[in-house]
């Protein structure tokens, strides 16, 4: 196989062999000419001027400067138990998205499901509902069943089932099979070369997936809030609204050192899985 350093070497020994030809060239610079119309076109679409992005930057610093330093406020005990909405919002739609998502991540395994159309068929069914935000199935779950925490729970499970199931799928197709070979030659059926086979193979990466995933919810869960599903996000609307700069700094602070603590926690025992 060659190497970078040979394939220099033979440009270096034959460069007109491997020089642009001049259609190539006509080619390159067309694509560039193409290429600043249409970042030109955008920046004129959204009306995106230097004027603009000064009295933005502007703004910002100004809001920055109101943020320091951070402050509870009065009602710092409904900003903890936002927090607190929000973690367990995470928590139970993590929880809930990785019930359904495991039988669903066997189902869209290549080496459990054999079937390569039924294969197929689930797999795009993954593709298409990953590809609905969070915030739309939370909008939608406020519109079903009005304000509050039990929206951003079922947005987060909605949201996490198939992208739960994609990666299920991924880590049992990775699995060695000579653990469900060596079942088969022991006389088990299917289902007991998934349990006694598959099963203990992947449920440290499975669990190591899931952990990450209430990681990243947490701080999803955040932001459901502001458009009504409970959690802090809603504490930070409101203080928006208000114009309380320095309280929604110290919510972000709180923020940030929470999820900081559900990392760390979630490493531990990612390590301790996967060692």
């Amino acid at each position: 196989m060659d190497t970078p350093a040979d394939i220099a070497a033979v440009r270096a020994r034959f460069p007109r062999a491997f020089a642009p030809t001049p259609l190539t060239r006509v080619l390159r610079w067309v694509g560039g000419v193409l290429f600043i119309a249409w970042l030109i076109a955008l920046l004129a679409w959204f009306d995106i001027t230097p004027a603009r992005l000064s009295r933005g930057v502007s703004g910002l610093f100004v809001i920055l400067r109101q943020m320091v330093p951070p402050s509870p406020g009065a009602q710092w005990q409904d900003i903890l138990q936002g927090l607190a909405q929000s973690v367990a919002m995470a928590f139970l739609g993590t929880f809930a998205a990785a019930v359904v998502a495991l039988p669903l991540g066997f189902l869209g395994a290549r080496n459990v499901l054999v079937n390569a159309l039924a294969h197929f068929s689930i797999r795009r069914v993954f593709d298409g509902f990953r590809g609905v935000d969070q915030l739309i199935w939370a909008l939608a779950f406020v519109r079903a069943v009005g304000l509050g925490p039990l929206a951003g729970v079922m947005a987060i499970a909605a949201a996490d089932i198939c992208v739960l199931a994609k990666l299920f799928a991924e880590a049992i197709e990775n699995a060695d099979p000579r653990q469900t070979d060596a079942v088969t030659a022991a006389g088990g059926t299917r289902l007991l070369e998934i349990r006694y086979g598959l099963l203990p193979q992947v449920l440290p990466v499975l669990l190591a997936q899931v952990l990450y995933s209430f990681e990243s919810n947490t701080r999803s869960a955040a932001i459901l809030g502001v458009v009504g599903a409970g959690g802090i996000g809603l504490q930070i609307a409101e203080r928006i609204k208000v114009r309380y700069w320095d309280e929604v700094s110290f919510i972000i602070i709180l923020i940030l050192l929470t999820v900081a603590v559900i990392d760390q926690l979630s490493a531990r025992v990612r390590r301790r899985l996967i060692g």
